[in-house]
């Protein structure tokens, strides 16, 4: 029995996204800048693939511009706004729990003459309202905060966040990677100016993803060459990868609301578990606003990694915020950054949900778990 709970990182394709793609490799394989009818198709296609994308999130489909990934789409939001708007300040505000893309961009411009104040987050992984208003200044182009936070579960307040950035003539970019798909998203609502989204995220395929820029966004391209159907982002578009994504983001979408009514159930039963047959666990991350996809939780007295890799001899994907894993002598910065105690960030271990997952998966990864544990525990100095 294989049981899959690592959705984080990368989701299973889902077979009729497989199924629309496939004729974009064989048949309408033109790039869509060409003149002739295997162009037009493709143009066709993709223009089509921008309105699915773009609608259910209230955005221009012509804004939306694809990338290889969310990783691409935070550097050129991050940087591209940097270098397009130095002259008007270089000041940006992020929080200490980005995606590693967005925090090494930040670190980059810091090197490059530009400050960046990070902001701290509350045991539950929330930045603080009041700080964020108090770190606005003058000089400050650009605010960047994630939508939902993959380690945690952590849903911020981007509306909020966005009600305090309109009329301030400052960007502000979301990294919707982890929410798009599974919560609502309303760019004109929640004054989105930018917005990061991942196609494997949501059972699309991987290596594509897309940038919404909202029209009149003073911004810079990172690359430059032939520039197809975007200047923002040169380059041949990778057509049966946008096909995939888009209709992955229309099946999302369509089920959404059933999709996150039937997660949270297997959420509340996989904590209800754990907790009850592992005292010495504790949820990290928040009850209330948390995504419904995500459990992470930390089992005293063991490494985070050693129970990883007896769940794999069970048969069940999951991951850790363990120093191991990551490659690291460090524990994952968001679990130290809310305050764990670093026995506590190293043994950690997430799981993350998707629709294909089942009760019968739940019950079994709380079985698995507990006999990982006890195991460990056996041979531990800490028994």
């Amino acid at each position: 029995m294989i049981v899959y709970l690592d959705n984080c990182r990368t989701t299973k394709l889902d077979e009729t996204v497989f199924k629309e793609m496939k004729s974009y490799f064989t048949e309408i394989y033109g790039v869509p800048s060409g003149i002739y009818t295997l162009s037009e198709k493709a143009n066709d296609a993709v223009e089509k693939a921008q309105m699915k994308i773009g609608i259910p999130i209230n955005a221009n489909p012509q804004d939306i511009i694809f990338t290889s990934g969310a990783t691409e789409s935070n550097n050129i939001a991050i940087k591209g706004i940097a270098f397009a708007n130095k002259k008007r300040g270089n000041h940006i505000i992020t929080t200490k729990i980005e995606h590693p893309s967005v925090i090494k961009s930040c670190k980059y411009l810091e090197n490059n003459g530009f400050k960046i104040d990070y902001l701290d987050i509350d045991k539950d992984g929330f930045i603080d309202i009041e700080e964020l208003k108090n770190k606005i200044s003058k000089k400050t182009i650009l605010v960047s905060v994630q939508h939902v936070n993959d380690m945690i579960g952590t849903i911020q307040p981007i509306e909020k966040i966005g009600k305090i950035l309109k009329n301030k003539n400052i960007y502000f970019h979301v990294d919707a990677a982890s929410s798009f798909g599974k919560l609502p998203i309303n760019v004109k609502k929640m004054n989105i100016d930018l917005l990061s989204i991942s196609s494997h995220m949501i059972h699309g395929p991987k290596g594509i993803g897309a940038l919404y820029v909202k029209q009149g966004t003073k911004i810079e391209p990172l690359m430059h060459g032939f520039e197809s159907l975007s200047n923002l982002r040169p380059g041949d578009e990778n057509v049966p990868g946008i096909i995939g994504f888009a209709k992955a983001a229309e099946i999302a979408y369509n089920e959404m609301e059933k999709n996150k009514k039937y997660v949270t159930k297997l959420r509340d039963r996989l904590i209800d578990s754990i907790e009850k047959e592992i005292p010495n666990s504790f949820l990290i991350g928040p009850r209330k606003n948390r995504s419904p996809y995500n459990i992470t939780v930390s089992l005293k007295n063991v490494e985070g990694e050693a129970i990883a890799l007896q769940l794999d001899m069970q048969g069940v994907a999951a991951s850790t915020g363990s120093a191991c894993v990551s490659k690291t002598l460090e524990a994952n910065y968001v679990l130290l950054a809310l305050g764990l105690k670093h026995e506590h960030a190293h043994g950690s271990i997430r799981f993350c949900l998707s629709k294909y997952n089942t009760i019968k998966d739940i019950d079994y990864a709380v079985k698995a778990l507990k006999k990982a544990y006890n195991n460990i525990l056996k041979i531990s100095m800490f028994k």
